[in-house]
């Protein structure tokens, strides 16, 4: 059976350990004037600090700021959106639209495994023997409105040995996933800012 084209971004499912994801967040900050829209899921880069003083959140102090992560592969990551604080002015909004002031929660431990999607691309769809190689983001599709999920992708085409942003762990495990377009797969961020010693 095929599988499903669900592009969610990426998933904190465990840590590297084996313990499974325990909520664990950070609060960051995204400017008003970002116009990019962000979703759940989206991988994100630190960029700077921000005083959040006029903040209508109630979050007093710094936090600091982050942009999404360019899909390339020696663009670092610092961590993954699974969340933002409720809007004041549409509670029902799961995501943020361009240019607007919001705190975002990202999981930004290094040690975290997460699941993402292969792009739909049978010429060059993953296999058994990617596992333990590197890969870099795509973001084909994105961002759903609807339901506030990434559309950042696996990019099957960019499998090396390479230093890239995701490192292949597995496929995941579910008798609804097989390899083939649109595989799931078990992931960790490679080039990740907690990693880089020298600064961003």
């Amino acid at each position: 059976m095929a599988n499903t084209d669900t592009p969610l971004g990426l998933v904190p499912i465990k840590d590297k350990n084996g313990a499974p994801y325990n909520g664990a967040v950070t609060a960051y900050y995204l400017r008003s004037d970002y116009a990019t829209a962000m979703f759940v899921g989206d991988p994100v880069i630190i960029t700077g600090t921000a005083n959040l003083l006029e903040y209508k959140g109630n979050m007093p102090g710094t936090l600091p700021t982050i942009n999404k992560a360019t899909a390339a592969g020696s663009s670092y990551i610092s961590g993954v959106i699974v969340g933002f604080n409720p809007l004041p002015t549409d509670l029902t909004k799961t995501y943020n639209e361009a240019s607007t002031e919001r705190i975002a929660y990202v999981a930004d431990d290094p040690d975290l495994v997460f699941e993402i999607q292969e792009e739909s691309d049978a010429a060059a769809e993953l296999a058994a023997t990617s596992v333990g190689l590197n890969a870099s983001l795509v973001y084909t599709d994105s961002g759903s409105t609807t339901s506030g999920k990434s559309g950042a992708e696996l990019d099957t085409g960019t499998i090396h040995t390479n230093a890239l942003q995701l490192k292949i762990l597995r496929l995941v495990n579910r008798v609804d996933n097989a390899i083939g377009v649109n595989a799931k797969w078990e992931v960790m961020i490679n080039l990740h800012t907690q990693r880089y010693t020298t600064g961003i």
